[in-house]
């Protein structure tokens, strides 16, 4: 659930605002008042950029490559645990004297 009044920005609108920001020569401020964005959130933009190039900005439903994996990889936990719980009954079942 978002915040009342919280604006989302499209990837490419993010990627161009940092790509300003390092042709351009002007502060993060002053591109911020251009663009009529939040104060700050350019500086957040240019250091998401910084530290995840390509997958800075993976957007709504979209996963980054490590998130995906970490998604993937629980999902097949939750399975195997399932699977271990279903024979440890099925032994128990054939185990018991009253069988």
């Amino acid at each position: 659930m978002t915040k009342k009044g919280t604006r989302t920005y499209a990837q490419e609108f993010k990627q161009e605002a940092v790509n300003l920001v390092k042709t351009t020569g002007k502060s993060c401020s002053q591109i911020e008042r251009e663009l009529g964005i939040t104060p700050f959130l350019l500086s957040k933009w240019v250091k998401q950029s910084g530290e995840k190039g390509e997958q800075a900005f993976p957007g709504k439903g979209r996963l980054t490559d490590a998130e995906a994996e970490l998604r993937q990889l629980r999902r097949e936990n939750d399975v195997l645990r399932q699977e271990r719980d279903i024979l440890k009954k099925v032994v128990a079942i054939f185990s018991s004297p009253n069988r």
